[in-house]
């Protein structure tokens, strides 16, 4: 062998053994790496079994909020309608309270009417009676311009 080929051989050696020293230095730093990956997956897992375990109240409870929500919105409902069922009647009843005062107040007034009417035309009857005997037989209370 020669000297080069000694020499090659050498540097071969030494490459491979700091090859070998870099794969077991990656392995050593990956192994820590895991582990504090480890630990924080832990850690995380318990803060998130936390969170699950303070939620959990707050999601029972927004869920009580909401069937009385509903239940209220159903109850409100029903009232409403209630209302417009009870206004609907008044209304109904107003009107027909309405018409009734109409006609008795219209019928009285309508027959007291008439008999004014009458009165009138009895006295307007009585007045020409009265001027009928009250006048002379001649044909003096005739107009003197009537052409006729």
């Amino acid at each position: 062998m020669t000297d080069w080929s000694v020499v090659f051989l050498g540097v071969i050696a030494v490459s491979t053994l700091v090859m070998a020293l870099i794969q077991v230095g990656a392995i050593v730093a990956m192994l820590k790496t895991v582990g504090e990956v480890q630990k924080t997956v832990g850690q995380v897992q318990k803060t998130i079994a936390t969170v699950q375990e303070e939620v959990r109240p707050l999601i029972a409870k927004a869920s009580a909020i909401a069937d009385e929500a509903g239940r209220t919105a159903k109850l409100a409902t029903l009232q409403a309608e209630k209302v417009d069922r009870l206004v609907t009647e008044l209304t109904r009843r107003v009107d027909e309270t309405a018409v009734v005062v109409q006609h008795a107040i219209t019928t009285p007034a309508r027959e007291a009417m008439a008999i004014v009417a009458a009165i009138k035309a009895s006295l307007g009857a009585l007045r020409g009676f009265r001027d009928y005997r009250g006048r002379p037989a001649s044909g003096e209370d005739e107009d003197p311009l009537f052409i006729g």
